[in-house]
């Protein structure tokens, strides 16, 4: 099977595709004939050696998949071979062929695509996990969301809609916030242009914001903080500036906020149960047809540096897609 081998820590370029052998499942594994891979912001950070955790070298990027099942563990009774899926990995997805947990495996709605099953995952299960079990978002309250044209930034702000909550987005370009208006923003912040604790303070008529969403990171992370009602709670989601902000601790004293740690990742492998629950409930919204996953553009396997490097020039908008096989 063909894979995308990253040898060295490095930039997209120096990525690799080879032909490996085919793969074999543990008890409790499944092996997913990759049809489509996500491609997400750590993806970018995980090649150059940047990300919390370094897997051993070499290996394959790549953690949002969706597929058909070839093949199946001894202990594996909710899946067989031939059932269309999507799942979780922490890496291997940028391949043919990938072995994920049985417990991080889930059918595909038929009506879901596999490009929009692989971009669903990590997106939604992450900005769910972080409204709902971090944030405890309740209806009627305000939520920031910075970085809000990406993929879990899109997310967010649908989800957030979805739950009731008055929605900020907060973006870099002008042509983003469209977006993010199309997906239920009902009022938008271009942080290039505007002082962003400013125009928070504007937007809520001085009070502040409820919750920040924060995927981003660096300078904007302060100014949202600040811009923070009391009692409020801001979400560390990640940091696609590369910056991992130094929050003055008094804020937190002053506001009466919290700061809270979302990694959805290690919540899916370490509480697979309330995961699953999570999921059900996001899939229930789906086929309803109140969540809709932007597709930004979809590449083919051997193009997958590009896909990486569009994503590090932070050109895409909502997700983008490998085709894998």
């Amino acid at each position: 099977m063909k894979a995308i081998v990253c040898k060295k820590f490095g930039p997209p370029s120096d990525l690799i595709l080879e032909e490996l052998d085919s793969l074999r499942p543990k008890a409790k594994e499944v092996v997913v004939s990759v049809k489509a891979c996500g491609v997400n912001f750590p993806d970018t950070l995980i090649i150059q050696g940047l990300y919390q955790f370094k897997p051993d070298l070499p290996f394959t990027p790549g953690s949002d998949i969706a597929g058909v099942v070839k093949e199946v563990g001894t202990e594996i009774s909710h899946l067989k071979p031939g059932d269309e899926v999507f799942g979780f990995v922490m890496h291997g997805g940028y391949a043919e062929e990938v072995i994920v947990p049985g417990n991080a495996c889930f059918k595909k709605p038929p009506m879901m695509n596999f490009p929009v099953a692989a971009s669903f995952m990590m997106a939604y299960g992450t900005s769910y996990h972080a409204l709902k079990d971090r944030g405890k978002l309740k209806e009627g309250e305000t939520l920031l969301v910075l970085g809000a044209s990406g993929g879990v930034g899109l997310a967010a702000v649908e989800l957030g809609k979805l739950m009731g909550a008055k929605v900020i987005a907060a973006a870099s370009t002008n042509e983003k916030l469209e977006l993010c208006k199309a997906f239920g923003a009902d009022e938008i912040i271009n942080y290039t242009e505007e002082d962003l604790k400013s125009r928070i303070k504007e937007l809520t008529n001085g009070k502040g914001v409820d919750m920040v969403y924060d995927p981003v990171g660096g300078a904007y992370s302060e100014a949202a903080i600040r811009g923070m009602a009391w009692e409020g709670r801001y979400l560390v989601v990640g940091f696609a500036t590369g910056e991992i902000p130094k929050i003055p601790l008094n804020l937190a004293l002053l506001k009466g906020c919290a700061i809270v740690g979302v990694f959805w990742g290690s919540f899916a492998m370490k509480t697979p149960k309330k995961n699953m629950e999570n999921t059900m409930e996001l899939m229930q919204w789906y086929g309803a047809g109140k969540l809709k996953p932007h597709i930004h553009k979809i590449y083919p396997l051997k193009d997958a540096s590009l896909a990486l490097q569009e994503m590090i020039q932070r050109k895409v908008r909502g997700k983008v897609v490998i085709e894998c096989s």
